[in-house]
């Protein structure tokens, strides 16, 4: 294509590849509009066969994928290759990463060539990497076995996708049961570490309990393709190994290896004739932007990524599994309230889910700005996902770093990765979402700001702990210059609360339960004093 295709956060053209068209019909390609939907295979191409080595070839595909992955929502894995004069490469990319294949010469190796471009056009469309338990017969829809028969789910919005290759790929649909068009549902699909608590389970318990302000369960499941178990290293990569190669981002310009996986299909493994392009699931995917996105009023920053305390090998051989969870309460980032005053609704309502949880000995240890909910009509707050939450009757958490959360909202004893995660920990996390809030929001419709503390997103755990310790002490300085003008009217609140999270400018010693009515207390009050304001 000589023109940028459309959807992308940045201008990225597409050196070569294979797409669908929509219309089943050809058309004259000054008059196609294609879009990153529509692509089913991406490739790279190069003039110099030397370029094959270096991991700017590599990366250029790599993020091709991350915008097919994006544009697509019910892609499990993305295949695509690179040609470097006549030197060429399969690849694969999923929720684990990506594997390649080992090189090949095209003048020496004609065969090769033919058989993985046909290899390409012949596949179905599972074998291309799209769900098939996500059915399109003029809506998209999933069925579930529950209760004893089967259920028909109508997607009907894609609220969040999130924008990257490997890891969990949290994507989110609004959604209906297929007799009860008012009974309002999100469908979460997302690929966790097998070895993780299921976050299904631990909702179900949750509502089982009776917590109030959480996200309730209505249904969980793993995902089976082809009969089996939807993972990485089993389903997806068929049993392929990486043992023997090596990270082919690990350096600028790596040195050709001797062998990588290979990611071609043998003959044994050819897909068969016959994929419908009419019945795709990927054909009505659209191109809305997720609420969590970067153009958001206020962005939501990334996880943190702490080393796991796992060794190399261990953490090669771990495995990603997809999973389906279903919850009846439908609502909207805390990000998206209409006012102030409707933030610190959400805020509030968050804290008493959180205590709730506490109570049925769940610890939830994501607090964030993306898992801060408002119930539509703006009267109450809720919490979401328990992707990362433990069961307090635990020895030990498996499977997450000792550092867990996300990290620009992360407690500073959290960030020092010193300490036992503590429900004062999250507690604290509160603080930080507010903070965050009143240093970017501009109000209701607005393009948030941008400010030194985006820089949060990248900095080292122990760095980022000092400087919030920092800021704490500096109450006066950094709540004044700092500000949006829009959120000047809770300075006095972020003031109250820093006393009571921070008590004396300094970290808590001991947990104390108080502190949830004490930071409710404050909450409360903001809201009653912003009502005669607002």
């Amino acid at each position: 294509p000589n023109k940028p295709i459309p959807g992308s956060v940045s201008k990225r053209k597409l050196d070569v590849g294979l797409a669908y068209n929509p219309n089943n019909e050809l058309e004259d390609s000054d008059r196609q509009s294609c879009d990153w939907s529509h692509i089913l295979i991406p490739g790279e191409l190069k003039s110099n066969s030397r370029e094959d080595n270096y991991s700017s070839t590599w990366l250029d595909l790599l993020r091709y994928a991350r915008e097919i992955f994006s544009a697509q929502d019910t892609r499990r894995f993305v295949l695509g290759f690179t040609l470097c004069g006549s030197t060429m490469r399969l690849w694969e990319f999923d929720r684990l990463g990506v594997v390649g294949s080992t090189p090949f010469d095209i003048n020496k190796d004609g065969q090769m060539l033919v058989s993985a471009i046909l290899g390409y056009l012949w596949m179905s469309e599972e074998e291309l990497g799209f769900d098939s338990t996500i059915l399109d017969d003029g809506g998209r829809y999933t069925q579930i076995q529950r209760g004893g028969r089967m259920e028909r789910l109508c997607l009907e919005e894609r609220i969040k996708r999130q924008r990257s290759v490997a890891g969990r790929a949290t994507t989110c649909w609004r959604g209906s049961l297929g007799d009860e068009p008012d009974s309002g549902l999100v469908i979460k699909d997302s690929w966790e570490f097998e070895e993780r608590p299921e976050e299904g389970l631990l909702l179900k318990e949750a509502t089982e309990a009776g917590v109030k302000n959480v996200a309730r369960y209505y249904h969980h499941e793993t995902v089976h393709t082809g009969g089996e178990v939807d993972d990485v290293r089993h389903n997806v990569r068929k049993g392929l190994s990486n043992t023997g190669g090596r990270n082919p981002f690990q350096q600028r310009r790596p040195t050709l290896p001797e062998a990588v996986t290979s990611a071609t299909m043998s003959s044994g493994s050819r897909p068969s004739r016959g994929r419908s392009r009419s019945t795709s699931t990927s054909r009505t995917i659209t191109r809305k932007r997720s609420s969590s996105c970067v153009q958001t009023s206020m962005p939501p920053p990334k996880r943190s990524c702490s080393n796991s305390p796992v060794k190399q090998g261990a953490h090669q051989r771990r495995n990603r599994v997809h999973r389906r969870l279903i919850m009846r309460d439908i609502g909207k980032s805390i990000y998206e309230a209409s006012s102030l005053r409707a933030v610190l609704t959400g805020l509030l309502g968050g804290i008493k889910g959180h205590e709730s949880l506490l109570d049925a000995k769940i610890l939830h240890r994501d607090i964030s700005i993306g898992n801060i909910m408002l119930k539509m009509g703006e009267d109450d707050g809720f919490l979401i996902d328990l992707d990362l939450a433990i069961r307090l009757d635990r020895q030990r958490a498996s499977g997450a770093p000792s550092k867990t959360g996300t990290k620009v909202f992360m407690a500073i004893g959290t960030l020092y990765g010193d300490e036992d995660h503590s429900f004062m920990h999250d507690l604290e996390s509160f603080f930080w979402v507010l903070f965050w809030i009143c240093v970017h929001w501009n109000g209701p419709g607005l393009p948030r700001s941008k400010t030194e503390y985006e820089s949060w997103n990248y900095k080292d755990t122990r760095e980022l702990a000092r400087e919030k310790a920092g800021l704490v002490i500096e109450e006066d300085k950094f709540t004044n210059e700092n500000f949006s003008a829009y959120c000047k009217p809770l300075i006095p609140c972020l003031q109250e609360l820093r006393k009571v999270v921070f008590p004396e400018g300094k970290r808590w010693l001991r947990e104390h339960r108080q502190l949830y009515t004490q930071m409710k207390s404050v909450l409360d009050q903001a809201r009653k004093d912003l009502g005669t304001l607002e």
